[in-house]
């Protein structure tokens, strides 16, 4: 639970782990059950935050939770012991415990319309397997530090892996969050509404940011011509890092916050350029 409000609660989880869903129900630590929906969804950082109505909580459920508290991922240091909470196998909750193996894991994960998405990562040696995507990964003082998403393994090699699990740093989720929380007041629009910006991009590469300094976001290749972007002075090789308040840090996330904004509406953006 990353945040609540009068109305809602708030949970982070992966965006993997609500793709294609119908309907969700939370169970929460009582043994309590509730129906959740999803208040936005970034494939790019693979997050997802769902809401759950508080009237829909017993006296005694809302007694017993409480909104994580948040810890500094960019202050971990290797060794540091970490604890993982999860649903590991679908057994029910469990804990595992271990260190943080590594940091700033450079990761490539496949998102679950097929696309590849490369994500900096903490590494950890505590146990995370299937069903504890989405969970928490701790610090000792029980302060959230992670959004556990993935273990490692390998199937061209033939190695044999043991005790390699990534999660997503909380100062770099935390951003992406707020901003899916802040789509809660939007509903996707339909199809028939879509919007466009009118260019064409790709990604910056974490390796062209750290190299050129190039700021993350989505730089364009190229404006359509009399479409809404080249109305508005956007020019080819432009930095596209943020559209109506929100971070955009590569293309995936781009469509994904457009899918809120119907044909017509207008939106601050900003570019940045050379």
């Amino acid at each position: 639970i990353v945040s609540q409000d009068e109305d809602n609660i708030y949970i982070a989880t992966n965006d993997h782990v609500v793709s294609g869903a119908e309907t969700l129900t939370i169970t929460f630590s009582d043994g309590t059950s509730a129906s959740a929906n999803i208040e936005g969804t970034d494939s790019s950082m693979d997050l997802a935050v769902v809401s759950v109505p508080l009237d829909d909580l017993s006296a005694d459920t809302r007694s017993q939770i409480r909104v994580a508290t948040l810890g500094d991922s960019d202050e971990l240091q290797v060794g540091q012991s970490a604890i993982v909470i999860g649903n590991a196998l679908g057994y029910g909750q469990s804990v595992s415990a271990g260190i943080i193996s590594a940091l700033n894991r450079q990761v490539q994960l496949q998102n679950s319309d097929g696309s590849i998405i490369t994500s900096t990562l903490i590494q950890t040696d505590a146990a995370i397997n299937e069903g504890n995507s989405g969970g928490a990964l701790l610090n000792m003082k029980g302060e959230l530090i992670g959004i556990n998403e993935a273990k490692s393994s390998s199937t061209s090699t033939g190695a044999t892996v043991d005790n390699i699990g990534f999660a997503i740093p909380i100062d770099k989720a935390e951003e992406s969050l707020q901003q899916l929380m802040n789509l809660k007041t939007r509903e996707r629009v339909d199809a028939s509404q879509a919007s466009y910006l009118g260019i064409r991009g790709s990604d910056v590469s974490y390796e062209a940011s750290e190299m050129y300094g190039i700021p993350t976001g989505v730089v364009i290749s190229e404006v359509v011509e009399n479409g809404p972007a080249d109305q508005a002075g956007v020019k080819s090789g432009d930095v596209l890092t943020e559209l109506d308040g929100h971070s955009i840090s590569n293309m995936s996330q781009l469509q994904d916050v457009l899918e809120y904004y119907a044909a017509g509406e207008t939106v601050d953006i900003d570019v940045q350029r050379a």
